[in-house]
């Protein structure tokens, strides 16, 4: 799947948004430098771990490739 997920996309944002305008890097874009890479961690209440990452492709601004993993913690 893609993300953003539209469907999914606003959920949250009332709650989320204040925390990552205080947390959050910047997002850079600038000619030959800038942000590649974008990570989040999600870890329910289960110890169910979800690690996704989006990474630029050569560079380009519109090529990303998105990789999920999925897997538990151990207690």
């Amino acid at each position: 799947s893609q993300l953003p997920d539209p469907a999914i996309e606003d959920q949250g944002k009332d709650y989320i948004r204040p925390i990552l305008n205080k947390y959050a890097a910047v997002c850079v874009r600038c000619p030959d430098y800038g942000t590649r890479t974008n990570t989040v961690v999600l870890i329910d209440s289960e110890g169910r771990v979800t690690f996704t990452e989006r990474n630029m492709i050569n560079a380009d601004v519109n090529q990303w490739k998105t990789s999920t993993y999925e897997f538990k913690l151990h207690t």
